[in-house]
């Protein structure tokens, strides 16, 4: 027999469990608010929005509740105003079509905005035609996870950010798709959170703008197309791992520019088509281990100020120029990667090239100091300087060359 606590607590349990509502609102029904759906709801409540399009006054969620949406309602801005606010802990947001936030140049109107609160999720949501789409300040342990993210593609001064973080921890980011907006997602000031499966393409700016948070980790996404690509600044102990930075051209783009970080991982990503794959500027300690670079402009432009950089079992294929570097005396490491372009040896068939591999062309200290003479790039005059400088040196760094080239191409 169960003494007779225990089936005090069960009761308990039983008695909340079962005094759970739930809440229906419809443009044809007793409720057809959903702020008033929220006024009658009790904590932990669910509210089920049919098919319709609601225009009301921003929504103030205030008490932890569940909204669901079935058929996708419209919630409708009209242009005007933000349309949902989140203060409480514990809120559900799922199934819900928001469409045309309006426009302010002194507060960040949003879709969806959670304020001073943990434990949110926001998923399964179409955002259309947002100034911001999803924004947490002050926010922990929430989840948004398969939100469809659309902005208006329009100027950058009048476009906020898809998803946006600030000062928030333990937010869990995935398998959201994100366009047209300024940066497809921004962290600031976050910490210990996850970007993972996320398509951040044709945004403005960044497809991902991530400053001052440390311990963060992004994997599996793909940063496609954006104005500059993909931006990582100010931060210590990021993990990169398994994601594609694809065609972000341009004078001012890159595939990821990493500036003045620390202690940080780039594993096993694509970098494809950009004009700059990599920009390494005061990255610190960085750790790059088997990713691929392939048809770049410029796979890696190491900068003087990036220390004890590390880049190990690396694929360099079709690129025009597969480092460059300002720095005469650099600090980073190249061991055991391969270059496309190595025309060395392998007498013993160890696999490791006898002879070590010069990756900066003359050519590119050339075009680093005057641009314009990228015009003579596939002229015999060109290719003859190159291999003068590779045969004996004299103005490419001396101490960056990959001691160890791998003569076949890695496969993972």
């Amino acid at each position: 027999m169960r003494p007779p606590a225990i089936l005090f607590a069960l009761c308990l349990v039983c008695g909340s469990a079962s005094a759970q509502q739930t809440i229906t609102v419809s443009p044809s029904g007793k409720l057809r608010s959903i702020t008033a759906a929220i006024a009658a709801a009790r904590p932990h409540d669910r509210i089920v929005i049919k098919t319709g399009v609601y225009r009301e006054p921003t929504i103030v969620v205030a008490k932890p509740v569940e909204i669901t949406g079935e058929g996708f309602p419209v919630l409708d801005g009209q242009s005007a105003r933000p349309i949902m606010v989140i203060t409480a802990d514990s809120v559900t947001v799922h199934g819900i079509h928001f469409r045309r936030v309006g426009t302010s140049f002194v507060e960040d109107w949003a879709a969806l905005r959670v304020e001073n609160a943990k434990g949110c999720s926001l998923e399964n949501n179409l955002i259309d035609d947002a100034f911001f789409g999803i924004y947490l300040a002050r926010v922990s342990q929430c989840s948004i996870k398969g939100n469809v993210v659309r902005g208006r593609n329009s100027r950058e001064m009048a476009s906020g950010n898809g998803i946006h973080i600030w000062q928030s921890s333990q937010i869990d980011i995935a398998r959201n798709r994100i366009s047209g907006h300024r940066d497809g997602i921004y962290f600031e000031f976050v910490r210990n959170s996850t970007i993972a499966g996320n398509v951040s393409e044709k945004n403005l700016r960044y497809g991902l703008h991530f400053m001052f948070s440390d311990d963060c980790r992004y994997t599996a996404n793909v940063f496609r197309s954006n104005g500059a690509g993909v931006a990582v600044m100010f931060t210590r102990r990021v993990e990169m791992i398994g994601n594609r930075f694809e065609n972000n051209w341009g004078s001012a783009a890159y595939g990821l520019l990493l500036k003045e970080i620390s202690d940080s991982r780039l594993e096993r990503n694509v970098f494809s088509r950009n004009t700059v794959g990599l920009v390494a500027d005061g990255a610190n300690r960085l750790r790059a281990l088997e990713n691929q670079f392939s048809d770049n402009g410029w796979a890696v432009k190491l900068e003087a100020s990036t220390d004890e950089a590390l880049f190990t079992r690396n694929n360099f294929t079709d690129n025009t120029f597969d480092v460059s570097t300002n720095s005469t005396q650099p600090s980073a490491k190249f061991a055991g990667n391969y270059w496309q372009d190595y025309a060395g040896y392998d007498l013993d068939r160890n696999g490791i090239g006898d002879v070590p591999f010069r990756p900066v062309r003359l050519f590119s200290v050339i075009v680093a100091h005057n641009s314009p003479t990228i015009i003579l790039l596939r002229s015999p005059f060109v290719r003859l300087l190159d291999t003068a400088e590779r045969i004996i040196p004299a103005l490419t760094p001396e101490l960056l060359a990959d001691a160890s080239p791998a003569m076949r191409r890695f496969r993972w």
